[in-house]
């Protein structure tokens, strides 16, 4: 009888930490910051358990040679019931998403969902297997635009992308392991990929200005916008009104303009180190663990790029999954 850790086990519940970055880090750079940000989050969730599910229902014929524990090989649960499960948060996940975001999410929602499939179905084993899964993550930080100014959103889209290529390389060699020479290159695209998410993009903390003030933002209609205060006006002009006074904010002008740097080196030093390992030893076991710390590694990214959109608080609470994240690792894998 399949229970509810089966399905954990399935979906990869823990790497889910990894996902509501990506529409924060999204909404934070487009000035979109709204009620409806922790929504889509939930759907961008609902979707990467949906591709995790109809991933294994794919390959579970590999899977009984390679991977026999998993659920499917392992009986624990039926192809039917992945295959089932998998189309059915992928329908949640766009509902929900068109639901709280309207048409503008929804025409990103249903792309994102298509990839998805699309990698797990067809794009996988090909040469466009990375590309298409980094698609699918820059989708996702659009998916958290959407309310607001898109453009503005592009280039965390493309550094989020660009991870999620060196994460997926490496993960095709998950079981048979690799020369150096692959995670030499996936750790230069790392260390890029940090240097992107620790300079300023121009114009970043003036669109996170609204936001931070509760004021009305393009495609909130007028909402106040939680998750940040005055401490992030605060960055951005360099005073707050605090109970009724004007209040000098010093220290928020300080150390918010180096937080995306400090939290981009977290992520370079923690999945860094991990290829570094693969490049002395490239077995498989080593591998494997590079790819995990790429996932529980990646809220640390999505905070900085969170930062950097002008939410400095509210990206420190992003880059909190990422410690959680390696915890509940140890006991489902999110590989």
């Amino acid at each position: 009888m399949t229970t509810l850790a089966d399905v954990a086990e399935l979906v990869r519940a823990p790497a889910a930490l990894s996902v509501p970055g990506d529409v924060v880090a999204g909404a934070a750079a487009a000035g979109a910051l709204s009620p409806r940000t922790p929504a889509l989050a939930g759907a961008s969730v609902l979707l990467y358990w949906a591709g995790m599910a109809a991933n294994d229902w794919a390959d579970r014929e590999l899977d009984a040679v390679e991977r026999p524990e998993r659920p499917i090989p392992s009986g624990r649960v039926t192809p039917a019931a992945a295959l089932g499960l998998a189309a059915g948060l992928t329908a949640a996940g766009v509902g929900l998403a068109a639901a709280v975001g309207g048409r503008r999410a929804a025409a990103l929602a249903v792309p994102l969902a298509a990839s998805i499939w699309g990698y797990d179905l067809l794009a996988k084993n090909t040469a466009a297997g990375p590309a298409v899964m980094a698609a699918c993550r820059g989708l996702d930080v659009l998916l958290g635009a959407s309310g607001g100014h898109l453009w503005r959103a592009l280039p965390s889209a493309a550094t989020v992308a660009a991870h999620t290529w060196t994460v997926t390389t490496l993960s095709r060699r998950e079981v048979t392991g690799t020369d150096a020479a692959l995670p030499m290159r996936t750790l230069a695209g790392t260390a890029l990929v940090a240097a992107s998410a620790a300079i300023a993009v121009p114009g970043a903390r003036r669109a996170a200005v609204p936001a931070a003030r509760g004021a009305a933002v393009p495609g909130t209609h007028g909402a106040a916008v939680p998750g940040a205060g005055a401490a992030e006006a605060a960055g951005a002009d360099g005073r707050a009104d605090v109970g009724g006074g004007r209040a000098r904010s010093a220290g928020f002008a300080v150390a918010l303009p180096a937080l995306p740097a400090l939290l981009a080196g977290w992520y370079a030093a923690r999945y860094g180190a991990a290829q570094a390992q693969v490049v002395r030893d490239p077995s498989a076991g080593k591998v494997r663990a590079a790819v995990g710390a790429g996932i529980t590694g990646l809220p640390a990214l999505q905070g900085a790029l969170t930062a950097r959109g002008g939410a400095g608080l509210l990206g420190l609470a992003v880059a909190a999954a990422a410690p959680l994240g390696r915890r509940l690792a140890r006991k489902v894998s999110p590989t």
